[in-house]
């Protein structure tokens, strides 16, 4: 009775997948979803003031949907294949080998506060248990509540992030430091970020996306 009952409830509550709605795998993303995200070459994608970028995948259907299900819609569970991915694509990369500590981009208190909790401290947490790097939470926080960037141009963009973050040198202990991010449009969040590090001396930087933007893959860094 008991077996009857937990199978009765399985397939009652079976998972289907996010994006294609299957649930013949009973899992948040299926295999063959998952097969279909388009995966960027393993290489340099282009250099913010110095610091070299690195993106796994280009923003578009899968992914797009995959992401937007985190950040806005609760579907936490897809924070663990948004890991994978970038995971894929980083264990080819020769620099993976060294210790790094993640350092996932922060919301402002208030809006995390409401959203529950930071979209990308979740990737940050599945990407460590694959890679075993640890997370560093602590030392960056953003100050400002910006608006929402995808509503605004790249010169908007820049002025909304000024001065966006706070660097916390009690939480830094010189190890090199891996920024993430889901998505690289116009890059100014991270070109804010680096520059508040750069500014407080801290040079060993690497930043890695999830997803990027066609026209940054048309922009790509030759070196």
């Amino acid at each position: 009775m008991i077996k009857f009952l937990s199978q009765l409830l399985d397939l009652i509550y079976k998972k289907r997948c996010y994006v294609c709605g299957c649930s013949g795998e009973n899992t948040k993303l299926c295999s063959k979803c998952f097969k279909k995200i388009r995966r960027l070459p393993v290489k340099i994608l282009k250099h913010i003031d110095g610091v070299a970028v690195y993106c796994s995948a280009i923003y578009e259907k899968e992914i797009q949907k995959i992401i937007r299900g985190i950040k806005y819609h609760n579907q936490t569970e897809l924070a663990f294949f948004q890991a994978k991915i970038m995971y894929d694509y980083w264990k080819q990369l020769n620099i993976s080998q060294d210790t790094y500590s993640i350092v996932p981009v922060p919301l402002f208190d208030k809006r995390q506060k409401k959203r529950k909790y930071n979209h990308m401290e979740l990737v940050a947490q599945e990407f460590s248990k694959l890679t075993g790097y640890s997370i560093n939470t602590e030392i960056i926080k953003r100050i400002k509540d910006t608006k929402p960037q995808y509503k605004l141009t790249k010169k908007q963009r820049k002025k909304n992030l000024h001065n966006a973050f706070e660097y916390s040198e009690h939480h830094y202990n010189g190890e090199k430091l891996l920024l993430i991010d889901d998505i690289l449009t116009t890059g100014s969040t991270m070109e804010e970020m680096i520059k508040t590090f750069q500014n407080a001396g801290v040079k060993d930087l690497t930043v890695f996306v999830t997803s990027c933007t066609e026209f940054n893959i048309k922009n790509r860094s030759e070196t």
